[in-house]
């Protein structure tokens, strides 16, 4: 008998932790069925008082020349609860437009079968030729549309291009905003948000859509004038009736998963109820921030979900999980020491730029897809490491490289490390091909920057930031010819050279030209004169100047202060006053004769851009032991107090009052001397 009661009370007792367990199991299942049944009686009560206010005030109505328009559309005079305000017509006596943006849309087609409203922009309306009232351009939520998203995946781009386009029969001038400098252009092509088809003297000026015309069509304001396609969702303020719906359907996959044998596939199917409800939500109902909602509701239910079934399952799970954590802290602690060393091991690695194949290149630059420049080294193109690490593959001609001169630049030049350096990522070579890959740099060259009107390029640097430049550039100089093992001397320091990155940093790039010496060399031996024509120290188009050294950077880089300082090209042209032709001279000028200056005319300079411009000519003195090292450059750029600075000597061969005979003279004599030998540069 005592046997017997004892097992009689085990068996009570198991049959009461069997009856709890249920009970808990039943709970949690409840849980989403409590969410969907409330929510499916509140959506039915608000439907019908929605259904009832619409019957009674919200009719048909016409604007313009359209007629029988319904919700989602509506007049600003329509009750609160006709239509959405998202869609709101402003009517007129012969036409219809709708607000997006700053811009009201005149409406010429409205089609509730097929979801579409076709929109003309109000200045190609009359035909006229001009820029789009504002930039409508794609992306990933269309967020500049409103409420509406693009129909098709035909855009209209007008790019402002600094030279002609000829050949190119998808480039349609619009003469109307064109002028001897600057050809404005329209573009009507698939693809929009790409631009593969912009042209590389071409910037971005718009966009707007535009319909599918036929490619004949010469004239772009034709393809304007027709408008462009947008899409709608009729049962856009209808989501009362959408919720009661897809409740209804989850409700049902949610008692049929109930209905099954097994309590496991019960709590591993239960979450596809919830899920199912958010992507019905998402089919039916197109607006982002309602299927936002959605998602945060039945991620909510879900994370309850997941508590309860911990609180049914704990004991057999967490004791596990605990285990489980302490062997995989000790794990973790021994694989911090092997990361350690690996780590380690792959930065002693990367002190060598890494050698690629030929057909890693094409993966890289996706074929070659995206071209950023063109020179007479060869072409550059963009490509991607892994890691979404983007690189400029700079692809050389066989004429430019020979293969033992090639391996040995590659190698020194990859160990330098600098910030105002652009650092080589890696190398090609594979047969006959050759190329270097560089860090990509966003933002392009100086050139751009100093030598565009206010504006033009987007940025325009202040004094200031022009002498944080100067300062950098001089420190990217200076590590090159006093911080590595061997001195580099550069021979081609110009603005074009001058890249700057996402930060607006400056870094020297282009080693094409660039040769390496002992540091404990006083003389530089080459054989033909090297660099860009006005740019070029004297004493490497005569030996008469002086010895060529270090110094021939520093000449460079003193004509790229002057052009910093004024902010143009030291040989201009097309200059009003013949005396301001060679930039040089004239600021030389004005520095040192202030008096007759403001005599003959008013002139004022800032201070910073006169720091450029004296040290500047400081740089540019015609023998070389009379330039500042690169030390001595930075010590001057960063002085507060520019009266400090002393003025230079006259670095020119000629007379105060023969400027201009002195810039074509020296122009004339570095052509002559030096067009011929820059093709083929040589060493002894």
């Amino acid at each position: 008998m005592k046997k017997t009661s004892t097992k009689n009370n085990s068996q009570s007792l198991c049959m009461a932790m069997a009856c709890k367990a249920s009970w808990r199991s039943f709970y949690a299942l409840l849980l989403p069925l409590l969410f969907l049944l409330l929510s499916q009686a509140a959506v039915t009560a608000t439907g019908q008082q929605q259904q009832q206010w619409s019957q009674e005030a919200c009719a048909p109505f016409s604007c313009g020349l359209f007629h029988d328009i319904s919700h989602p559309f509506r007049r600003t005079t329509d009750p609160p609860q006709c239509g959405d305000r998202m869609y709101e017509l402003t009517c007129d006596s012969d036409k219809a437009t709708i607000s997006i943006g700053s811009t009201h849309y005149l409406i010429t087609q409205l089609s509730y079968k097929r979801g579409t409203i076709r929109l003309v922009d109000p200045k190609f309306a009359s035909g006229s030729c001009g820029l789009p009232s504002q930039s409508l351009t794609p992306s990933d939520d269309y967020s500049s549309f409103g409420v509406f998203s693009p129909a098709g995946n035909v855009w209209a781009s007008f790019m402002n291009c600094t030279r002609r386009i000829e050949g190119l029969a998808s480039y349609r001038p619009v003469p109307c905003l064109s002028n001897n400098n600057t050809f404005v252009y329209v573009v009507v092509a698939d693809g929009g948000n790409r631009l593969s088809y912009l042209y590389p003297s071409c910037h971005f000026l718009s966009m707007i859509p535009a319909i599918d015309a036929e490619s004949s069509t010469r004239d772009a304001f034709r393809i304007l004038h027709m408008g462009f396609d947008l899409l709608f969702y009729e049962a856009s303020n209808d989501w009362k009736r959408i919720i009661r719906q897809c409740a209804i359907e989850s409700k049902s996959l949610f008692f049929d998963l109930l209905r099954g044998k097994h309590m496991l596939s019960q709590v591993y199917f239960l979450p596809y109820s919830e899920i199912h409800f958010a992507f019905c939500i998402g089919d039916h109902y197109q607006r982002a921030f309602i299927t936002q909602i959605t998602i945060a509701v039945v991620v909510f239910i879900q994370i309850v979900q997941l508590l309860a079934v911990f609180l049914i399952l704990g004991r057999l799970v967490i004791a596990p999980m605990i285990v489980w954590f302490l062997l995989g802290y000790k794990l973790w602690n021994r694989g911090v020491t092997v990361d350690l060393i690996e780590k380690f091991l792959r930065r002693q690695q990367t002190l060598m730029p890494t050698r690629y194949a030929y057909s890693e290149l094409i993966a890289i630059t996706r074929h070659f897809r995206e071209k950023l420049g063109q020179g007479g080294f060869g072409s550059v193109f963009k490509g991607e490491l892994l890691g979404d690490r983007f690189v400029a593959v700079k692809m050389l001609s066989n004429s430019k490289c020979n293969g033992d001169d090639f391996i040995n630049e590659v190698s020194t030049l990859g160990r330098i490390h600098h910030v105002n350096v652009v650092r080589l990522v890696g190398y090609c070579s594979d047969g006959s091909k050759r190329a270097l890959i560089y860090e990509y740099m966003p933002n392009g060259s100086l050139d751009k920057y100093i030598f565009a009107p206010n504006g033009t390029n987007g940025h325009f640097f202040t004094s200031e930031k022009l002498i944080q430049i100067a300062i950098g550039i001089a420190r990217g100089i200076d590590y090159l010819h006093q911080g590595c093992d061997m001195q580099i001397l550069h021979f081609d320091i110009k603005p074009h050279n001058i890249l700057i990155d996402h930060n607006f940093t400056p870094k020297i790039s282009d080693f094409g030209l660039a040769k390496l010496y002992p540091k404990t060399n006083a003389l530089v031996s080459i054989s033909a004169a090297r660099g860009t024509i006005g740019y070029i120290a004297p004493e490497l188009i005569s030996r008469s100047f002086g010895k060529i050294s270090f110094k021939s950077d520093v000449y460079s880089f003193g004509m790229l202060l002057m052009e910093m300082a004024g902010r143009r090209r030291n040989v201009d042209p097309h200059a009003g006053n013949s005396s301001q032709v060679y930039y040089p001279s004239w600021i030389y000028d004005k520095l040192t004769q202030p008096d007759e200056v403001e005599v003959v005319n008013k002139f004022e300079i800032q201070d910073l851009e006169k720091k450029l411009a004296i040290v500047g000519l400081w740089c540019i003195q015609l023998r070389p032991s009379d330039r500042p090292t690169m030390s001595r450059v930075i010590e001057m750029l960063e002085v507060d107090d520019v009266d400090c600075l002393p003025i230079p000597p006259k670095p020119f061969l000629s007379s105060r009052n023969s400027s201009t005979d002195r810039s074509s003279i020296l122009t004339k004599h570095s052509f002559d001397s030096i067009s011929i030998e820059l093709s083929s540069v040589v060493s002894e």
